[in-house]
């Protein structure tokens, strides 16, 4: 495969599973609002875009609705909805020829859908429905690409682009939670303290799966241990880790180059660190650093791939 066309899959995937994890961000900050015994709008917002990297521009304005529509439809701000939509779109047109139809025009329809004037009179209407109408029509892309797109190569890129953004994003998440939820006692969660949990489940749609596994008592510690070390749900970091290995061995199975050492040394200890490690050394340990480990190796991961799959030599292409 080209590399200009596994660059292009790679940042639509990562572009769309941006744009899917701002929504669901900026739909469950808007939704905690509505508690009267919550922390303000302005500590929410802070909140909101430390989880989204502190993206510059998006500074507290005092207007919470104003802020709201600059985040969903700035296509200038890199932060912005619109922005990651716009990207994903561009990346899909570089290479029509790879994705199929259905997959173009869900996304293509999305991309049109929240650019027409009435999108903008719609969000301040109802700002549920638009965030709502978004993650529709992401899921709707991505359900056409596993069922209308050959799950070679190609297919392979997308996968690593979504779990590689998915896991970065709830590194970065959990450690902006970190301070204020899982650090302290169980007893001393408050009723605000357990929205906010409920609120953290919601923004990894993980509300019912978590339910499913430790029935509805929620405990910061088993949040943590979920979101962190799940093997079976989508969302959990060891599920995505376990979701990158998986697509960089089906590259090289399906006549990609090999991967070289660095890359799986790389995600190797990314694996064992979740595979070997245990909840309660997390919690006794240092839980922050320990997430933004997670967030480091992810970067590492990311490099080494530019490097090896599309920002490389000649001379190393020959030789893989």
């Amino acid at each position: 495969m080209l590399s200009r066309v596994a660059d292009s899959l790679y940042w639509m995937s990562r572009y769309l599973e941006r744009a899917e994890n701002t929504v669901r961000q900026l739909d469950v900050t808007m939704s905690l609002l509505l508690d009267p015994g919550g922390a303000s709008a302005e500590t929410r917002w802070k909140r909101l875009m430390s989880s989204l990297g502190k993206p510059a521009g998006m500074e507290w304005s005092g207007d919470l609705e104003s802020m709201a529509s600059r985040l969903f439809f700035d296509a200038l701000s890199p932060a912005s909805i619109t922005f990651c939509v716009n990207g994903a779109r561009e990346n899909a047109r570089q290479v029509r020829e790879e994705i199929s139809t259905e997959q173009w025009q869900r996304l293509n329809r999305l991309f049109h859908q929240i650019r027409t004037p009435q999108a903008q009179a719609q969000f301040g209407a109802n700002i549920n429905d638009s965030l709502a109408a978004v993650i529709d029509g992401i899921h709707l892309f991505k359900g056409v690409s596993d069922t209308t797109m050959i799950h070679g190569q190609g297919w392979q890129f997308i996968r690593l682009g979504r779990y590689l953004e998915r896991a970065y994003a709830t590194a970065t998440m959990l450690e902006v939670y970190q301070p204020e939820l899982f650090n302290q006692d169980e007893e001393d969660h408050s009723g605000y303290q357990y929205l906010e949990l409920v609120g953290l489940l919601r923004c990894c749609t993980s509300f019912e799966a978590y339910c499913q596994v430790y029935t509805a008592d929620l405990s910061s510690g088993r949040i943590l241990e979920f979101l962190l070390l799940n093997r079976d749900f989508p969302h959990a970091i060891r599920y995505t880790v376990d979701g990158i290995r998986d697509a960089i061995d089906s590259i090289q199975r399906s006549g990609g180059r090999r991967p070289p050492e660095e890359l799986t040394a790389a995600i190797g200890k990314l694996h064992a660190m979740l595979d070997f490690t245990t909840i309660g050394e997390i919690l006794a340990g240092d839980a922050g650093g320990f997430l933004h480990s997670i967030r480091e190796q992810c970067m590492r991961i990311h490099e080494l791939i530019y490097r090896y799959y599309v920002h490389y030599s000649i001379q190393s292409a020959l030789s893989a």
